[in-house]
């Protein structure tokens, strides 16, 4: 189990609210955040869910309106509805359905994936082409090599586009033949102008994503997961990176990796606080900086939903 208590949804909705509104903010960006087909989100739960009870519970195992209005009640203007394919032939299938999803939530910014096949240069180029704000390459579910020659295409694309693409290339939580940060270090060598987002903030290899932070003026971290209780007791981030983690605040994207987490929202938020390196450091991460990479106009007050919302009793 976590440990961690969960608030009551009111109480964890103005808790977060007096969190981003206290810091002067109009509210949250989320660059990590999952909606998927339902058929698939069950098979990412039955996932969490084989691992034993109460090691991983699914803190918002809801419905997808469900789980939009949870967001909206936080004061998340804006979202992705991250998805990534295991085998060829889904990612085009997952850019359709999350196409329809960013037109039925103008909120959410507009996402797509990819997977190295050969379709792969075609089915990007058409995504970015019709509107597509951000991509997700998940080197350890996907279980493929970034410098896979299909994907030479796609990457200079992305580049050559200013297209954000969030990554999840570093070994946690279960290292895979293609993580940590070596492999994708070289497709930043071959792509410097790549706008990457390090997903988990590189956890557990922190200190060599930093320097790909360091190194490359497009390349950040987003949070998800990072600093938490759950992930400090065995991937604590190293206080001898503080410093850096300051100095490069305006490269630190809030990520949370919602629904699928085995706390609260608010615990996410909370651990960010915590760190206590700012105000402005937290005003970047929470909001700023996001807002700025994808140009975002956001309004005086976030936005407020009444969609009720029954937390599963993980």
């Amino acid at each position: 189990m976590t440990g961690i208590s969960l608030l009551s949804e009111a109480d964890e909705s103005a808790e977060i609210r007096r969190v981003w509104s206290g810091l002067g903010l109009p509210g949250l960006v989320d660059v990590h955040t999952h909606f998927m087909p339902n058929n698939m989100l069950r098979k990412v739960w039955a996932y969490f869910d084989a691992l034993g009870e109460g090691v991983w519970p699914i803190t918002y195992r809801l419905g997808e309106e469900e789980r939009v209005a949870t967001l909206r009640d936080f004061g998340v203007l804006h979202f992705t509805a991250l998805s990534y394919p295991h085998r060829p032939d889904m990612a085009a299938w997952l850019n359709g359905w999350a196409a329809e999803f960013a037109h039925r939530n103008p909120d959410s910014l507009r996402s797509a994936t990819f997977y190295p096949e050969p379709e792969a240069k075609d089915y990007v180029a058409e995504a970015i082409g019709s509107g597509t704000r951000i991509f997700k390459a998940h080197l350890q579910v996907g279980a493929y090599d970034p410098r896979d020659p299909l994907l030479t295409d796609v990457w200079g694309a992305l580049a050559d586009s200013g297209t954000p693409v969030v990554v999840h290339c570093a070994s946690g939580p279960i290292p895979g033949n293609f993580t940590g940060p070596e492999p994708f270090a070289e497709v930043l060598r071959r792509h410097p102008e790549l706008t990457a987002v390090i997903a988990h903030a590189g956890s557990p290899e922190y200190t060599p994503f930093l320097d790909l932070v360091e190194r490359y003026d497009r390349v950040h971290l987003d949070t998800t997961m990072a600093f938490t209780p759950f992930i400090e007791r065995h991937s604590p981030f190293p206080r001898s990176e503080f410093a850096r983690l300051r100095e490069f605040g305006d490269r630190v994207l809030l990520g949370t990796d919602f629904p699928n987490i085995p706390y609260s929202y608010y615990e996410q938020i909370q651990s960010l606080v915590r760190l206590d390196l700012g105000d402005d450091w937290l005003r970047g991460v929470l909001h700023d900086n996001a807002a700025r990479l994808f140009d975002l106009r956001s309004g005086p007050e976030a936005p407020s939903s009444s969609g009720r919302r029954s937390r599963s009793p993980g």
